[in-house]
């Protein structure tokens, strides 16, 4: 309710206008497509000269009034504006043509925009009315599925935390394979935290049409391009969503009973007693006797079954054709799943862009973005709590009968308390303010020369406090009574023995200026010429603060000033960064048929010593509008276009350490002895060795492309082979030079790796009367392998890195499971081997198992195809869409600490070798704590990640106007939609075939149904 209500105060705010418009005579009218005859919804109508405006109904019905001798303009996305005079009339209807030319379509790139006709790179977009329809918190869990080339993996829900892991076509190095992220023409700003209300649309460049960004362009650059005002009388609009967000995988455990007689079972096999007694199976089973025999289901006592989550945002838009104004204030807030939550995330943003022209020559813009975060959390990282609630034994107690709660795992870890803020708290809280300011000049008398020139602040602040305090927890030896014949819990203090606080501040400044001179002209009407050349510099400085006391003399108090003087510690640092960038853009198209374009950028970083500070990255590419030529359209009359495109491009990384030209020192504890005993003292210690060598890593694409269309444009068709290779990785030689040598290496740009794949684009719309249908196909399959890796001396050829992917892993190969002591007999095994266990792979064929027999495997996490389904559906008032998206070819490697220390899979319990079930499918119980062998890294245990899931789905009801205006609503939809409602993945039974890095224990992916209502004013 807190959200919704600053929301709605800011609304009322922005709703109030005391705009006058002249009223000589109301024009009623209807327009209507000329093809279809259908009525078109949301057509812009707008008296030219001012501000006075609307928007056709449902039915394609408008009112308006207007002097008598006025002109409209009426203008629609996809169809060709007119301007018709009103002559007196008060009723019209109004015929708009399509615009065949569709790929006369505008689309986003480096420092500009370009024709999609003309478009000779590999350039993919998405509009953010689709990033809307999903119900996140944070945008970039809605890429997943809707645009070519583009991976999104949804590590974890975690509030505050949510961010997709993003790779344009896969991942080609082995360090930072984030790619650029481009806000309103700033690099650099983060595209998570966006409210995707405000985004107009996103491009994403994939090819060497990167290379005009150059240093940081080798992952791909996110070009994110925001709403403006549009003129016309003030149009208010309100959005309001409220979610339920539910886990969409927990690991279903084994209960008390279970556990114990797999705890059994291993007593069994080592040769002793197992330490459950029919009686206690017994008390197991009955719940009869809570405190000596409870059965705890871990996961419901910690998780509830749902959270809540909500959004809501006001905006309005409008302005003359000389000043157009668009403003957006948002609120959102998302609960963790933890019962008593000490978790949650709230975030408000404020987004004003500003267009002015000053008259015919000189046009100025000012955008202004504020946004505020506010994470709390508990002093327990997600993380842990997790792993917590895997490890915990459902033969112990969350709570005891009487309501206090039971023991840790370890370290006062009872996942029950650690959610709350029993043991304190963690608080973040970052203020991000972004300015930016520009002009653009069309300079008199050199037709199609513009100058611009901008400047853009980014200031971010960022507050966060630790506060750990004791907590309690109550422990039962199973016999000590109290006078009243109650058992007799002891209570034991954990965590820290006294309260203890850290304050940290950071305070961030980045400043970016810049100068951009355009040139376009058509010479002898068939050469169409574009130039572009700019400069731009880039910097950014911060400070950072950080205060830690102890020895507090009350937990009430969780400030600096009550805490104690002794072991007290401040701290603090600083950095400044800077890049100064030349770049350019030659386009040239002939008779819009053959196409050529040259990038570059000439770009220095803070990163490198002198002699390499600077580094050039070219991009140029081809195209070919073949249906153009007089043969195509006779011969193949079927196809309305047809292009062929080819890029070739260099692009750099500096997303490494800076300074590693330079000697460095740091600051350690060291010991030195003195008369009277050790001394601990701060001392300059020797880091790495410098590398006054170090370099760019460097990113050579080159891509082919073909894009066709059918059926007068309305079968679209876009495939693209990339081939990436990246070289100068920076790596250390930790391999082949001995740790004896005692030296702490440096990096060298030693690495290479090879990516290459296809993506690829279908996309089919019309309309038909009544009925609207949309389909959209698109996916990538991308495949990496290193090609020179530090490898150590004598390495056989099967578990070398080089040739592998990115991060695969080096494991026995598992076939198959012995089924009783003859199968052990008969095969090589290592010492201890007994039915039950793992078969692994005599590799190297010397009759012995052991670390030789290791082998590189050939996947990775990271998928190898990615790829959605889109459909949108219309029927008059009612529209549906849905997303499917998968993903295939990742694999995760599936283990638990079960046994003394954890609790086990029920997967496990069910399908185990026993001697009954030799044929079972998972091996014999194990415990970690001395059965280490057996839980090595091999095969069995790596599971096949491949999944389909329903990504989102959306099914709304516009009111229609002639209801909706009666409220005095110009515009009334109401919605329900969904995120993640249904995976399917065949060998990902107990997690989320997305939630797959660390070790598992991550916090869980949510499932969202969402309920939301959108009103325009």
């Amino acid at each position: 309710m807190k959200t919704f209500r600053f929301v709605l105060l800011l609304f009322l705010v922005l709703s109030i206008s005391n705009t006058a418009w002249a009223q000589n005579q109301t024009v009623k009218g209807r327009v209507i497509d000329s093809k279809l005859k259908e009525a078109l919804m949301g057509v812009s109508i707008l008296e030219i000269g001012t501000s006075n405006g609307t928007v056709t109904d449902l039915d394609g019905n408008f009112t308006l009034s207007v002097p008598k001798g006025a002109v409209l303009r009426i203008s629609y996305v996809g169809y060709l504006v007119q301007e018709v005079p009103i002559n007196g009339k008060t009723s019209l209807d109004i015929f708009l043509k399509e615009d065949t030319e569709l790929l006369d379509e505008v689309v986003i790139v480096g420092y500009g925009a370009q024709k999609k006709a003309t478009l000779s790179g590999s350039v993919t977009s998405v509009g953010g009315e689709k990033l809307a329809k999903t119900p996140v918190t944070n945008v970039s869990q809605g890429l997943a599925g809707r645009l070519p080339g583009v991976v999104a993996v949804s590590n974890t829900s975690e509030p505050g935390y949510d961010g997709a892991t993003i790779t344009v076509r896969g991942v080609n190095t082995f360090g930072k394979a984030d790619p650029l992220v481009v806000v309103d023409g700033v690099p650099g700003r983060s595209l998570e935290r966006i409210d995707p209300s405000t985004i107009e649309t996103m491009s994403v460049l994939k090819d060497a049409s990167a290379a005009i960004y150059g240093a940081q362009a080798a992952n791909g650059v996110i070009l994110i391009t925001t709403k403006r005002g549009k003129a016309g009388k003030p149009r208010v609009g309100f959005t309001y969503n409220y979610g339920i967000a539910a886990p969409t995988v927990i690991p279903e455990m084994t209960n008390a009973v279970e556990y114990a007689t797999l705890m059994n079972e291993i007593d069994k096999y080592a040769g002793n007693k197992g330490r459950y007694t029919v009686d206690d199976l017994r008390l197991y089973a009955d719940g009869s006797d809570p405190w000596g025999h409870p059965d705890t289901d871990w996961f419901n006592e910690t998780l509830k079954s749902w959270s809540p989550q909500t959004y809501a945002n006001a905006t309005i838009d409008g302005g003359t054709e000389n000043v157009k104004y668009f403003v957006s204030v948002s609120a959102k807030g998302q609960d963790a799943f933890y019962r008593h939550s000490g978790s949650n995330y709230h975030q408000y943003d404020l987004k004003m862009n500003l267009d002015m022209k000053i008259n015919k020559y000189v046009d100025t813009y000012v955008n202004v973005t504020g946004r505020m975060e506010d994470r709390k959390y508990p002093t327990r990282s997600a993380e842990n709590i997790f792993r917590m609630l895997m490890r915990s034994k459902p033969n112990s107690p969350a709570y005891w009968p009487d309501g206090r709660p039971g023991p840790d795992i370890e370290f006062g870890d009872n996942p029950v308390v650690i959610c709350t803020n029993q043991t304190g708290y963690e608080r973040d809280k970052r203020y991000v303010l972004n300015g930016d300011f520009g002009v653009n000049i069309k300079v008199p008398y050199v037709e199609g020369l513009t100058l611009k020139a901008t400047a853009s602040l980014d200031k971010t602040f960022r507050f966060r406090k630790i506060w750990q305090k004791p907590w309690y927890l109550y422990s039962w030896d199973g016999t000590s009574m109290d006078e009243n014949g109650q058992p007799l819990l002891v209570e034991g203090k954990k965590g820290f023995s006294d309260p203890r606080l850290t304050e940290s501040m950071e305070d961030n400044l980045g400043v970016l200026l810049s100068g951009i001179a355009s040139y376009s002209h058509t010479f002898a009407q068939d050469h169409d010429v574009n130039i572009l050349a700019g400069v731009e510099r880039i910097t950014d400085k911060g400070d950072s603060f950080e205060a830690y006391r102890r020895y507090f003399l009350s937990a009430a108090i969780d400030q600096l000033f009550a805490g104690g003087q002794d072991e007290m510690n401040n701290t603090g640092t600083g950095y400044e960064e800077a890049r100064l960038n030349y770049f350019g853009r030659v386009n040239y198209a002939y008779k819009s048929k053959y196409l050529a374009e040259f990038v570059w950028r000439y770009q220095g970083s803070y990163i490198f010593d002198r002699s390499n500070k600077f580094g050039f990255f070219p991009g140029i590419s081809l195209g070919y509008v073949i249906s153009e030529e007089d043969f195509f359209k006779k011969k193949l009359p079927f196809i309305s276009f047809a292009k062929v495109r080819a890029s070739w491009g260099q692009t750099g990384n500096d997303l490494i350490d800076p300074y590693q030209y330079l000697a460095s020192y740091t600051f350690n504890d060291l010991m030195y002895l003195t008369n009277n005993g050790a001394t601990m003292n701060q001392a300059l210690k020797e880091g790495v060795a410098p590398n006054q060598n170090v370099t760019w890593e460097t990113a050579t694409q080159k891509n082919i492309g073909l894009d066709l269309q059918f059926l007068n444009g309305d079968l679209a068709f876009t495939i693209d082979y990339f081939h990436n290779k990246r070289s100068d990785i920076l790596w250390k030689r930790n391999a082949s030079v001995p740790g004896t040598s005692g030296l702490v290496l440096p990096d060298e740009n030693l690495g290479k790796v090879q990516n290459q794949g296809v993506d690829f684009n279908i996309d089919y719309r019309r309309n038909f009367k009544d009925f609207r249908l949309g389909i959209n196909l698109n996916g990538v399959y991308a495949k990496n392998k290193i090609l020179f890796w530090d490898e150590a001396p004598g390495t056989p050829e099967w578990q070398k890195s080089t040739g592998k992917p990115i991060d695969s892993g080096l494991y026995y190969e598992a076939i198959g499971i012995f089924k009783d002591q003859a199968a052990v007999d008969a095969y090589p095994h290592w010492a201890g081997a007994r039915p039950g266990d793992i078969i692994f792979k005599d590799v190297n064929g010397d009759n012995v198992i052991d670390g030789n027999d290791r082998v590189r495997n050939d996947k990775s996490r990271t998928p190898r195809f990615t790829g959605g389904l889109n459909v949108d559906l219309g029927y008059k008032d009612f529209d549906l869409s849905f997303l499917l998206q998968g993903a295939m070819g990742g694999v995760f490697y599936q283990t638990t600490e079960s046994g003394d220390f954890a609790n086990f899979l029920k997967s496990f319990y069910d399908n185990r070798w026993t001697e009954e079930n030799p044929d079972a499918d998972f091996p014999r119980t194990y415990n970690r704590s001395n059965e280490y062998f057996i839980n090595q890294q091999n095969t069995f245990w790596l599971h096949k990640t491949d999944y389909i899931r329903l990504k989102n789905i959306e099914l709304g009801y516009t009111v229609p106007s002639i209801w909706s205006k009666k409220i005095g609503v110009e515009h009334l939809r109401v919605y329900i939609n969904a995120y993640n409602l249904l995976t399917i993945s065949p060998d990902m039974k107990d997690y989320d075939p997305e939630n797959t890095s660390g070790s598992g224990y991550n916090y869980p992916l949510n499932k969202v149904i969402n309920f939301g209502v959108n009103l325009t004013f």
